[in-house]
């Protein structure tokens, strides 16, 4: 995985804490998130993204899981989300920029989700984002990362 990838699916729910579904695209609103979906409004994770990478490691003991399984808006391909710091953006499709707000998040219930697919990797692999500017976006679409905050991390191996 790297700094760029591509949008492999994009889906959205009703109700919160229930799996979503796949639709062909989607409109993002600045600080909103996407139109129509449950997660949209006010907050710091209006979208939701997993990796595909790990979706497929779910898949060896629940080989029939579809995108949206987990709750998630977006299934992305290629993208190392653990290597992108809170404060990251980047280009969704062709013209919204998001920033990562967060890394995983607490559960406090067993929800829909984890009885569907008897575990949930949100928690731990999963990524929150703010969208900044407006767009369309649908599966196929580019993912660039435009920035990525210096952390002490990446100082210590600059200066090596």
């Amino acid at each position: 995985m790297n700094d760029d990838g591509t949008i492999l699916a994009v889906c959205v729910s009703d109700h919160k804490g229930t799996p979503k579904r796949e639709t062909s695209a989607a409109e993002i609103r600045p600080l909103h998130g996407i139109l129509g979906d449950a997660h949209a409004g006010d907050g710091h994770r209006q979208l939701s993204a997993l990796a595909s990478e790990s979706i497929d490691r779910m898949r060896c003991s629940i080989p029939d899981l579809v995108h949206g399984a987990f709750g998630e808006n977006l299934v992305t391909r290629e993208i190392d989300w653990r290597t992108l710091p809170v404060g990251s953006r980047l280009q969704l499709g062709g013209a919204v920029v998001a920033e990562v707000t967060q890394h995983g998040k607490k559960c406090h219930t067993r929800c829909a989700i984890y009885y569907t697919a008897g575990e949930c990797i949100m928690p731990s692999e999963g990524v929150f984002l703010r969208p900044i500017t407006p767009g369309r976006i649908e599966p196929g679409d580019p993912i660039r990362v435009l920035f990525r905050p210096e952390t002490a991390a990446d100082a210590a191996r600059a200066n090596g």
